[in-house]
C-alpha cells in the first residue's frame, strides 16, 4: 500500500489524542532518593522540620555572644574571663551565643574582631523553614532536588515512574535504535523492559505480554513486504491510526491492545526519534503526571523551509548566535549526533526565515 499523500496522513495532534488521550497516571511507588533521580514525584514534598533545627555555625571559629564582644578591634580589644569555645562549620552554637568569630578573631585572651549578631552562622530554618513545600507534584528530580531532600532528613520519596516494553521489531540484527529510545524514555521517567519479536504472531505476543503501561515497537512500521508491526497491533488490538502527518516518521501508528497505548515507529533513527520525541515523551510525561515541558525561543542562523500539510521535525544545534538547523527526513548520523533540540513546523507553515525566533524543544 503507498501512502504519501498529506491528505491520506491523520493529523499529529489527532494522533496525539488517539494515543494517549484516555491515558491516567500511574500508581505511585515509594522509592529510595538514591533511585529518585530522574523520576517525576508523585505529590508535593513538604518538609517534617526546619533545617538547620537551631542556630548552626556556617564557618570554624569561635562561638560569642556578639553583644558582648561588639566594636572589638586590634586597637580596642575585649579580654574574656574564659576562652570563647570553639565550632566547627555545622555543629550547632552553644546555649548564650549567637555569632561565630573567625580564628584569627581571638587572640592571647582577648577578641580583636568586630562582629554582629548572626554573623557565621546560619539560624534555625533558614535553609528549610519547617512544613515548607519542597518539590510539586509532577516536578522532574534532579540533583538539586535531592540535595534538599536529603538535607530535610528525608530517606524515600513517591513518584511515578511508568514502565514501558519496547519491542525491537526490525528485521535487521544491529539494533541501535532501541536502545536510544530506551535511554530516553528513562531520561523522561519511565522504565524499560526489552523484547524482540520476528514475524506477525511473535509481535502480537510481544504487543499483548507483560504487566508494562505502555509498549513502544520499534522497525516495522512502513507498508513494505517485510514490515509486520502495523498488522500485528490489528491482531493483538486496535490500530487508530496508520500513517502520520510527520516529516520523518510518516508511517508511525498508534493504537492500544490488552488495555494500554501501543505507539510503533519506523526503524530508520531520525524518524524514530522523530515520532517518539512527538508522541512517545508526551504519552509518558502523562502517564508520570510530570508537569509540561514548555519550550523556549532561539533565533535561527538559517532558514527552514517545510511543506505545506505536514507537522515537520527539524533537528537543531544551538550556537552563540543562534541554533542551526541540520535536516529532519533522512538526516545522516553524524549529522543527527550533532542535535541538541528540535524545531516542529506546523502543517499550516512553509518554515521560518533565518533571523527568525522559534520554539525550539531540547532533547
Amino acid at each position: 500500500m503507498i501512502r504519501n499523500a498529506s491528505s491520506a496522513l491523520i493529523p499529529l495532534r489527532e494522533a496525539a489524542n488517539l494515543l494517549s488521550g484516555e491515558s491516567a497516571p500511574v500508581a505511585p511507588a515509594t522509592v529510595p532518593l538514591e533511585a529518585a533521580l530522574g523520576c517525576i514525584a508523585a505529590g508535593a514534598v513538604v518538609a517534617r522540620s526546619a533545617v538547620p533545627a537551631a542556630m548552626t555555625a556556617v564557618r570554624d571559629g569561635f562561638a560569642v555572644e556578639a553583644a558582648a564582644v561588639g566594636g572589638a578591634s586590634a586597637y580596642a580589644p575585649i579580654f574574656l574571663a574564659r576562652p570563647p569555645p570553639w565550632v566547627e562549620a555545622g555543629q550547632p552554637l552553644p546555649s548564650g551565643t549567637d555569632a561565630v568569630l573567625p580564628p584569627e578573631g581571638y587572640a592571647d585572651g582577648t577578641v580583636v574582631a568586630d562582629i554582629a549578631t548572626r554573623e557565621g552562622v546560619c539560624g534555625a530554618g533558614d535553609d528549610v523553614a519547617d512544613n515548607a513545600r519542597l518539590i510539586e507534584a509532577g516536578t522532574r528530580i534532579e540533583p538539586l532536588h535531592l540535595l534538599v531532600l536529603e538535607a530535610a532528613g528525608l530517606e524515600t520519596i513517591d513518584v511515578r515512574q511508568p514502565l514501558l516494553r519496547v519491542v525491537t521489531a526490525g528485521t535487521s540484527s544491529l539494533d541501535t535504535v532501541s536502545p536510544l529510545l530506551r535511554r530516553l524514555i528513562a531520561r523522561a521517567g519511565g522504565v524499560t523492559e526489552a523484547v524482540r519479536a520476528r514475524g506477525v504472531e511473535d509481535i502480537v505476543a510481544a504487543i499483548r505480554g507483560g504487566t508494562a503501561d505502555a509498549v513502544l515497537v520499534v522497525g516495522g512500521s512502513g507498508f513494505g513486504r517485510s514490515d509486520h508491526s502495523a498488522a500485528a497491533l490489528g491482531l493483538a488490538g486496535e490500530v487508530r491510526a496508520h500513517g502520520i502527518a510527520l516529516r520523518p516518521g510518516e508511517t508511525t501508528a498508534v493504537g492500544s491492545a490488552a488495555g494500554r497505548p501501543v505507539l510503533l515507529v519506523p526503524g530508520r533513527p531520525e524518524a524514530a526519534l522523530a515520532a517518539f520525541l512527538a508522541l512517545g515523551r508526551p504519552l509518558i510525561a502523562r502517564l508520570a503526571g510530570a508537569q509540561d515541558r514548555w519550550p523556549r525561543r532561539h533565533v535561527l542562523v538559517r532558514k527552514i523551509v517545510s511543506s505545506i500539510g505536514l507537522s515537520e521535525v527539524v533537528f537543531v544545534r544551538s550556537g552563540s548566535e543562534g541554533v542551526e538547523p541540520l535536516g529532519g527526513a533522512g538526516l545522516p548520523l553524524a549529522r543527527l549526533v550533532q542535535a541538541d533540540g528540535i524545531v516542529v513546523v506546523e502543517p499550516e507553515s512553509e518554515g521560518f526565515r533565518a533571523g527568525e525566533e522559534a520554539e525550539v524543544w531540547a532533547l
